[in-house]
């Protein structure tokens, strides 16, 4: 019997001397294997030269735990119409915008969410989202406030920065979807210890979360827009210390701000 990719490939009459069909078929699939890498790799170079060619703005790259609401943000801030979906690896390629806050235009791009242990053979299928992480001049690093393992998932997203080499990139942290953050009010006359399930968003403000000193820190809903202004005027301030100091004499940057 001919198997469906022997049919494919036009019958048995193509197999080599002595080869049996799993042979057959694992040849096949070795041959289509070795074709998709050869296409990711001109891919790869196409990004890479476009990356080149974007001329004389900051690039800011999102990242973050997959399912946080980065693409939801980045509609947000480029007010266009990317893919975003609650399923993992929604975001498969490189989305990248230009965005104006103000007067000062940068480049932000989205990227593929991070989950833990990312299988090394998936990696170089994410190469090129990767290296716009690797090639940022700022991270927004997104974090899912309302999950219950939400420091978990910062751990993990630090982790994979590191791997990148890119772990010591100026950073905003994003604390997004204040508008499904839960907790559970103690009462009293209740002297059991108080536990992480019992912090409110406000106790949460005033922990390490809020006061890091490494990075600049944020509440928002990109969903409900809530906090937008308060993001977006920080944005702004970061990007510009940037751009201030790698093209001092452009000349669409003026002194006024949003």
């Amino acid at each position: 019997m001919w198997t469906h990719l022997e049919r494919q490939r036009g019958g048995i009459g193509l197999r080599g001397p002595g080869e049996t069909e799993i042979e057959t078929d694992r040849r096949i699939i070795r041959d289509k294997i070795a074709l998709l890498k050869e296409q990711l790799k001109k891919i790869d170079k196409q990004m890479s030269t476009q990356r080149k060619n974007r001329g004389k703005m900051v690039r800011v790259a999102l990242v973050g735990y997959t399912n946080v609401g980065k693409s939801t943000i980045m509609n947000l801030l480029s007010k266009s119409d990317v893919f975003a979906e609650n399923k993992l690896f929604a975001t498969l390629d490189t989305t990248v915008r230009k965005v104006v806050i103000g007067n000062l235009p940068f480049l932000l791009s989205d990227t593929v969410g991070f989950i833990r242990k990312l299988p090394h053979d998936l990696v170089e299928s994410f190469k090129s989202t990767l290296d716009e992480v690797r090639e940022s001049d700022l991270l927004l690093h997104v974090v899912d406030i309302s999950h219950p393992g939400f420091e978990e998932q910062i751990k993990v997203v630090d982790e994979t920065l590191k791997e990148l080499n890119s772990g010591g990139k100026p950073m905003i942290i994003v604390f997004n979807k204040i508008d499904s953050f839960t907790y559970s009010v103690k009462d009293e006359d209740d002297l059991t210890p108080v536990l992480k399930e019992n912090y409110s968003l406000d106790d949460l403000k005033k922990t390490w979360m809020a006061s890091d000193k490494n990075h600049k820190t944020v509440f928002i809903s990109a969903k409900r827009k809530e906090n937008v202004d308060e993001f977006q005027e920080l944005l702004y301030n970061e990007v510009k210390k940037i751009h201030i100091t790698r093209y001092p004499y452009n000349d669409f940057l003026f002194s006024k701000s949003i």
